[in-house]
């Protein structure tokens, strides 16, 4: 893409973001929402591939009717209280639709059915783009609003994509589509912290984040795209492979890795508030998310292919490692020891 147009692109994305994020009027932050929308379509169909246009056109239309339902929300508030502002109260229908609006923008489960085709047809950087940057004002939309908003709802819709982010995540072998119900699952996990306690929605979405952005960087890098690649890394990057591993282990919570850390606190706020049957499901829902991540680090790393390679498809060329991935494992696997200070400041 031309470098340009790429510059432009990022920067409405950014700006769309912001002005979502720094609005208190309905109609500013709806018009940060469509910028946002707008600016990473031609970023989805920069492949012109059939498969391209499929998911750059199921995001627009999806976006479209969440955007359509959310301008309706504001709407009706804005007639029942005269005033434009988000933090004014709503009735249980308006705020049943401006809920429904904001699962269906960040694919939240049942309304996530489109999210995997979308994340299975861009590339890597771009399901990147839409696993995190895409996911900050729909949630600054939610945080905004979340005081008008039924919390045994918004408490439902996190069991609900945790579960079945987890169960239908079993079944895939595409590694997009894999991150993909791992990112309906975590949004699961983020909405019931958002219900319980901001600063600690505010850390496990900058874990989420760490966490994708490492992973989506790393199979990048190593261009994989099945399962079947992954049991190749070991013939060009062996020592990407171990810390793949702890990625993905991290990614499933498992002590001591940096993912445990979200959960741990999420559970223990839970118990606080005597939701004790709610973190009991939230916890055995994060059990078939970790039998996949662990079916991933088996096949990554401990499962031993032919010393040559025949297959056409995956060639031994020398992995160009970007510098920022590094860090990034870093981030992912190591930071449980500083949890005191990440919870208290975030």
């Amino acid at each position: 893409m031309n470098p340009a147009a790429w510059i432009t692109l990022i920067t409405g994305l950014s700006t769309g973001t912001i002005i979502t994020m720094s609005s208190t009027h309905w109609m500013t932050a709806w018009l940060g929402l469509e910028l946002n929308m707008l600016s990473i379509l031609p970023l989805l169909n920069q492949q012109q591939h059939p498969r391209a246009t499929e998911a750059t056109t199921k995001y627009f239309l999806i976006q479209t009717t969440a955007a359509t339902m959310i301008l309706l929300t504001g709407t009706l508030v804005t007639w029942q209280t005269g005033q434009w502002s988000l933090n004014q109260p709503m009735n249980l229908p308006t705020s049943t639709l401006l809920l429904a609006a904001l699962a269906l923008k960040l694919g939240i489960a049942p309304l996530h059915l489109w999210y995997p085709d979308v994340i299975q047809g861009s590339t890597m950087t771009t399901a990147l783009i839409i696993s995190t940057w895409q996911k900050l004002a729909p949630l600054a939309f939610l945080y905004m609003t979340l005081p008008n908003l039924p919390t045994p709802m918004t408490l439902s819709l996190g069991l609900v994509s945790a579960w079945w982010g987890g169960w239908v995540g079993l079944n895939q072998t595409q590694t997009r589509k894999i991150l993909a119900f791992s990112s309906i699952a975590h949004m699961g996990w983020l909405m019931t912290a958002l219900t319980l306690n901001p600063h600690l929605t505010t850390l496990t979405l900058l874990t989420y984040i760490t966490l994708t952005a490492t992973m989506f960087t790393t199979l990048k890098t190593l261009s994989t795209k099945t399962l079947l690649d992954l049991s190749l890394v070991h013939t060009h990057a062996p020592t990407m492979q171990t810390l793949t591993l702890l990625t993905l282990l991290s990614l499933g919570g498992l002590p001591p890795l940096t993912g445990f850390m979200p959960k741990l606190l999420i559970l223990k706020e839970l118990t606080a508030a005597h939701l004790t049957t709610l973190s009991t499901l939230l916890l055995l829902a994060s059990l078939p998310s970790l039998a996949f991540y662990i079916r991933m680090a088996y096949i990554t790393t401990l499962t031993t292919s032919t010393p040559t390679t025949n297959t056409q498809h995956k060639w031994r060329h020398t992995t160009h490692t970007p510098s920022l991935l590094a860090p990034l494992m870093v981030l992912a696997s190591l930071l449980l020891p500083l949890t005191p200070l990440l919870n208290t400041t975030t």
